[in-house]
């Protein structure tokens, strides 16, 4: 990883360009900067108020970070002399590089930076709130602070609406990638994270990168109790160069950058909104690992909204157990119902010592409590009936030592204010039921196996696609159960030979035999059979029979991730029926199986209601089996099982279509 130290915290700044150059000294000064600035112009002066050095080799020392707010052409010069100089790091706001087509101009941008870590370019820059240092060329609304999250974005624009939030979020960086064509995402996420002073890290994500080595650096921060968390962009743009099987449908958009995410450690989250809120809990309370939750409100309205809102989410609002019903019970009276949600009317209202044995009577059930409230207006309306309530919240989080969330209906009824007074208490304020629940449940992601890493990555290819008994004889050669079957170039030339009936017979040469008409079931003879036009030969099998169930196991190459494992629904519906789990090879069985749980298909492997069990130990060796073809073999570009025919004892692949680099 790239030594950034410097750049991140700087003693030097140094500055090229007129306004948006003076826009960063102006930025500085305003967030107390105490290190030297050096404005570097042909012509002017002064630049907000300080002498201007004409060039890198007036400058009284070597920078220890630079804003280059130059044209694309000057900026190749500009970073030639800092280079020389060695300038601890640079900034370059110019766009016009690879984002508009100029791959040339980007190289040459990145040959002349060679060891001097860049930002950019078309990258706006760093925002140090702990120090002070604001190379940022526009306003923002980054506060000091203490200790806070790492926010890092690959839109210098959301970048800076993130540090307009008022949710009362600590923000100790955040950071621009631009076109990142030197530092990368992993580059900048575990030099901030290894600063001490940084509880969290918020990804904005356009791309990832070098998938392998962020993967790393998720799992070295979650070792050190620091959550991650990611928004995805551009989850519906990015689709398969062939969509020939249904994995490579089944796997595309973003379903295999969430299975990433997952598989590191890193929570997603859909919405900015949630991004903060995630990120507010992290930075209070570190990843999560509450398995239980109660709600707790003073209104059955409020209890509604969080008993609809959870529905929608894995979280667990487990009844109340028997000691804390119990004594709720007797400081709430006969009136109160006792439930989860919790809706422990007025009663109690403005008895600070009352109210506080209530919250922290409940808070001691759980793992984590959420308490619903929404403040008044503070500029309307008189908050202090409100405060017995607040306190009530902060001491039930002293003395649970379990997380405590003061949650809002609304997203403007807790102020900044008032969040800085909660998190400074210990409870964690979260805007909106539905955002605080997303940010619960990101919050909580697993961490990732320490050592994990994708395959390595490589561009996507077309390849060929093998006809059905080619690839069920790589099947075969794996390991993997196929049915005995003969082939022959021509409908008259097939003989069945010792093989039994019923009979499938397929035409070879289809991705999807069904949709062509070209394969026939269930039957015990070939007289009156026609030719089935299109077809480059033809496969006669033993039909398979006593199937539970009908998977589909599926691998594909991609060109960020390495290569996708899904498992799911099989047959001539799985593509419609969507019901599948991605996984990021390498997995394990125990992985593989757990995944199947995920499924809607599960009851029915599991033995619902009484009908037969699944062989899921069957469907696991297939799905490994099908891991190790494509590991073993790099020219394997993607393997479909479609249906594995899953019996009591064992599993056989009906149909399966492979696609190989043939050159």
């Amino acid at each position: 990883m790239r030594d950034l130290k410097r750049l991140l915290h700087p003693e030097s700044i140094a500055v090229f360009g007129g306004a948006w150059a003076e826009n960063v000294v102006r930025q500085c000064d305003t967030s107390g900067f105490q290190g030297a600035i050096w404005p570097v112009h042909p012509t002017r002066e002064t630049i907000a108020g300080r002498r201007c050095f004409r060039s890198v080799a007036e400058l009284p020392g070597s920078p220890d970070a630079a804003f280059i707010g130059v044209n694309r052409h000057a900026t190749l010069e500009v970073i030639d002399a800092l280079k020389r100089a060695g300038c601890g790091g640079a900034i370059c706001f110019a766009s016009g590089f690879a984002e508009t087509g100029d791959h040339d101009l980007q190289a040459d941008f990145v040959s002349r930076a060679g060891d001097m870590p860049v930002l950019g370019p078309n990258c706006y820059g760093v925002i140090n709130s702990l120090d002070g240092a604001t190379i940022w060329p526009d306003q923002q609304g980054c506060r000091p602070v203490a200790r806070g999250v790492a926010i890092l974005t690959q839109s210098s624009n959301i970048g800076m609406t993130l540090t307009m939030q008022q949710r009362g979020l600590p923000i100790a960086y955040l950071a621009c990638l631009g076109n990142a064509a030197q530092t990368d995402l992993a580059d900048l996420a575990e030099a901030m994270l290894a600063d001490d002073r940084v509880t969290a890290l918020g990804v904005y994500m356009e791309g990832v990168g070098d998938a392998r080595a962020f993967a790393r650096v998720v799992v070295q921060a979650r070792a050190s109790g620091k959550g991650v968390v990611v928004l995805k962009a551009g989850r519906s743009a990015k689709g398969q160069s062939v969509a020939m099987t249904h994995t490579a449908s089944l796997a595309g958009g973003g379903v295999a950058s969430s299975a990433y995410l997952k598989q590191i450690g890193a929570g997603e989250v859909r919405t900015l909104p949630e991004l903060i809120e995630t990120l507010k809990i992290c930075h209070a309370n570190g990843p999560l690992t509450a398995q239980t939750f109660l709600s707790v409100s003073c209104s059955g309205g409020e209890a509604g909204l969080v008993a609809d809102a959870a529905a929608a989410t894995s979280l667990d609002f487990a009844p109340v157990p028997d000691a804390q019903s119990a004594r709720l019970s007797e400081l709430l009276g006969p009136l109160v119902t006792i439930s989860n949600p919790l809706d422990y009317h007025t009663f109690i209202w403005g008895n600070v010592p009352l109210m506080a044995d209530v919250f922290t009577t409940a808070a001691s059930g759980f793992d984590a409590t959420l308490f619903v409230i929404d403040q008044p207006h503070p500029g309307r309306c008189n908050v202090s009936s409100f405060e017995p309530a607040f306190e009530a919240m902060i001491a039930a989080r002293a003395q649970s030592g379990r997380p405590v969330f003061a949650v809002a209906t609304l997203p403007d009824t807790i102020d900044e204010a008032l969040s800085d007074r909660l998190l400074q208490g210990g409870v964690t304020p979260l805007l909106g039921i539905n955002d605080a629940l997303a940010a619960v449940e990101a919050a909580r992601t697993p961490p990732g196996t320490d050592g994990w890493v994708p395959w390595r990555a490589r561009a996507s290819e077309i390849g060929e696609m093998l006809d059905e008994a080619a690839a069920k004889a790589l099947l075969a050669a794996a390991g993997i159960t196929v049915p005995r079957g003969v082939t022959s170039p021509v409908l008259a030339g097939v003989d069945p030979g010792d093989l039994s009936p019923p009979f499938a017979l397929k035409g070879l040469g289809f991705a999807h035999k069904s949709e062509a008409a070209a394969v026939r079931l269930n039957i015990d003879t070939l007289k009156d059979f026609s030719p089935i036009h299109g077809a480059s030969g033809y496969l006669l099998e033993e039909m398979v029979t006593g199937a539970v169930a009908e998977v589909l196991i599926g691998a594909v190459r991609d060109p960020v991730y390495g290569a996708t494992l899904t498992l799911g629904v099989g047959g001539v519906q799985a593509e419609l029926l969507a019901d599948t789990v991605t996984l990021i090879a390498p997995v394990t069985g125990v992985e593989i199986e757990a995944a199947l749980t995920r499924l809607q298909l599960w009851p029915l492997l599991d033995g619902y209601r009484g009908m037969p069990k699944a062989d899921v130990a069957a469907i696991v060796d297939a799905a490994l089996s099908v891991q190790a073809m494509m590991a073993q073999d790099g020219s394997l570009i993607d393997i479909e099982i479609n249906p594995l025919m899953v019996r009591e004892n064992g599993a056989v692949a009906a149909d399966a279509l492979i696609r190989k680099d043939l050159k």
